[in-house]
């Protein structure tokens, strides 16, 4: 079964912070690197995150050194950590594999809104 589950978005006031969980099936997390994306209205889902099975982790210039991607390999959960979050922050955050397409399973997602 394929399976991707994204929780613990909200509203949170300009520098917050908020974290962000996903748990995968193992056919998808296993071996995979994993990624945190978001997408607004009328724009592309683009990659906020990713982070390979060792733990190397890359970042979108403009979350790097406030957004801390984790992953537990034992429990196919990845999470995404975001402080200091500013309204250009505002979006439906997804996880998936690294490099997913529109044609790859995806999940809700969960809404995260910046705004005083």
């Amino acid at each position: 079964q394929v399976q991707l589950v994204e929780s613990g978005g909200g509203l949170v006031q300009p520098g917050g912070s908020l974290r962000l969980s996903c748990t995968a099936s193992r056919n998808i997390f296993v071996g995979a690197i994993m990624a945190w994306y978001r997408q607004t209205p009328g724009n592309r889902r683009e990659l906020v995150a990713r982070i390979t099975r060792p733990g190397y982790t890359s970042y979108a210039g403009s979350v790097e050194g406030r957004f801390t991607i984790s992953r537990d390999n034992a429990k196919y959960t990845v999470d995404l950590q975001m402080n200091n979050l500013q309204p250009e922050d505002t979006a439906i955050y997804y996880c998936n594999k690294y490099l997913a397409t529109v044609r790859d399973y995806w999940g809700q997602g969960t809404q995260v809104t910046v705004s005083s």
